[in-house]
């Protein structure tokens, strides 16, 4: 199985720098996520979410518009409101 070429959007790294966010943390999401969600406004987005434990167990979401053979990373961020949940 060959794997999709994960492309980042300029906000994608922007706020990844910001956030202290690790681009292996974000693939390793996509790659295995513990959980995929549709997004509430836009049908041609998904969230891929799962914990990063050498931070801490946080919850990252990876929010992604997948194509045919890129995935093209719209944001990313820690999300408090699943801490508990998975």
């Amino acid at each position: 199985m060959t794997r999709k070429r994960y492309l980042f959007t300029a906000h994608a790294k922007t706020v990844m720098v910001e956030r202290h966010i690790k681009k292996e943390w974000a693939e390793r999401i996509l790659d295995h996520p513990e959980m995929v969600v549709e997004d509430r406004a836009d049908p041609e987005l998904r969230h891929a979410v799962g914990r990063i434990a050498e931070y801490g167990d946080r919850v990252l979401r990876v929010v992604y518009n997948e194509h045919a053979d890129s995935c093209y990373i719209v944001t990313v961020y820690f999300d408090r409101s699943l801490r508990d949940k998975l």
